[in-house]
């Protein structure tokens, strides 16, 4: 039976029902890898003989009456910057040569004691800073290989995308997980800052990182980010939401003008159906991008501080000149851009006692052929998505239908802790612009 494009529940149902096991469906999912690598060149390692392991082991205790619950024998990939034991890290990089590690991230400990098959590393933009590597190259988009799958997290959504797994794990600095899932058509979800442990995730900026699940639907993305987690996130019944729009994260440029075209009709569509919107204005949200990336360029080259003596020649040239970059900032601009990411969290918190949720387009175009480079401006890739890794609120990507064959993202932002609320409207949200 082919299992490719099965939603979590209905692997789970099949497992529990004898229509399939978990060895079967990582027998498809490996079958799969092999005819869409290496053109889409999502992952970066895969043991055949691990995941077969971990499917053979799952399938057994199922049988004897072991269930570990939603995810039990389930494949979920995981970006190459984070520790999953036994399988090898490369950060998307030739600065060191991967090394296997000795021990779980603790994100990946719950999934494993979840019953997750653990299905491969996936590529990603180097050390997750916005280049990809030349030795490695970037991910193509399942839609259109000859189009980036997106950055940095391209990898994860690629192959979530492409059918290989139903589940993966990305992270996101300033749009790293909700902009391959726009690029590629699927939800990806940003969590609240602090919500899933970064313990054995390689950082790219303390202050900004985050990590959270990539699905094809908003269930599947709940059921992971629980286990993520370590918490329960129900997607309970919602009415219809008050939704906020910021109007200066809608491009007014040629390459924009598709997009915002798209998002402004799905809006419309969602008022038709009972949905109160409102125009929202947040002067400094304009600055959020340039106080992010003050923050970030800094806290980046500290990490990497180390590594650039070891062997500066093994990174990326654009990745290099990112880290020397960031060495120029000075201890005032950096505390000064600390100061408005405390201010700008208390401006966008205050927003939603008049709204539910924040809406713009995820990205202000659809994939491009190359990785952009980090801008300013109305036209770059992180125009709505950088404020909430700044703020710390959840913030997702919902598949809101297709522009000339290619993906478009609704992102849809919601206050601190509000992860489960984000979650069941997202899904409402799609289910009625799907029905439309």
């Amino acid at each position: 039976m082919e299992t490719a494009f099965l939603s979590v529940t209905e692997l789970a149902d099949g497992f529990r029902k004898g229509s399939f096991t978990p060895l079967d469906v990582a027998e498809n999912a490996l079958a799969r890898l092999e005819r869409l690598e290496p053109l889409l060149n999502a992952f970066a390692s895969v043991s055949a003989d691990l995941i077969r392991a971990q499917a053979v082991q799952a399938t057994q205790e199922l049988a004897s009456g072991r269930d570990r619950g939603p995810l039990h024998g389930i494949p979920v990939a995981i970006k190459d910057l984070i520790e999953v034991e036994g399988m090898p890290t490369g950060y998307g990089s030739k600065v060191l040569p991967p090394r296997i590690a000795t021990q779980d991230a603790t994100l990946v400990a719950r999934l494993r004691a979840a019953g997750a098959v653990l299905f491969g590393k996936t590529n990603l933009l180097e050390y997750a800073y916005g280049i990809a590597h030349p030795a490695i190259g970037q991910t193509n988009n399942p839609h259109d290989p000859g189009r980036t799958a997106g950055g940095s997290s391209g990898g994860s959504a690629a192959a979530v995308a492409a059918g290989i797994v139903p589940l993966a794990v990305g992270t996101d600095t300033g749009g790293s997980i909700r902009i391959p899932a726009a690029y590629c058509g699927i939800v990806g979800l940003k969590p609240t800052f602090g919500l899933v442990d970064l313990d054995g995730v390689f950082p790219l900026s303390q202050s900004l990182d985050h990590a959270g699940p990539l699905a094809r639907n908003v269930e599947d993305a709940a059921v992971l980010l629980a286990c993520m987690a370590g918490q329960a996130m129900p997607l309970l019944a919602q009415k219809p939401p008050r939704i906020g729009v910021i109007a200066g994260h809608f491009s007014t440029s040629a390459i924009g003008e598709a997009v915002s075209a798209r998002c402004t009709d799905v809006l419309s569509q969602l008022r038709s159906g009972g949905v109160e919107l409102l125009e929202i204005t947040i002067p400094d949200i304009a600055h959020a991008n340039v106080n992010l990336i003050t923050i970030l360029h800094p806290e980046a080259s500290m990490i990497h501080g180390e590594l650039m003596t070891i062997n500066p020649s093994g990174y990326a040239p654009g990745t290099l000149a990112q880290i020397k970059e960031g060495f120029a900032t000075t201890a005032t601009d950096y505390l000064t851009a600390r100061s408005f990411q405390k201010s700008l969290r208390q401006q966008i918190e205050a927003v939603f006692d008049q709204v539910d949720i924040l809406a713009a387009p995820s990205v202000p175009f659809v994939a491009p052929i190359k990785d952009p480079v980090i801008v300013d401006g109305e036209d770059s890739e992180m125009l709505a998505s950088g404020f909430a890794n700044l703020t710390g609120h959840p913030s997702l990507s919902a598949p809101c239908g297709l522009i000339n064959g290619l993906p478009f993202g609704l992102q849809l932002t919601a206050a601190l802790g509000a992860d489960a609320q984000l979650l069941a409207i997202a899904r409402d949200i799609v289910a009625y612009v799907n029905r439309g």
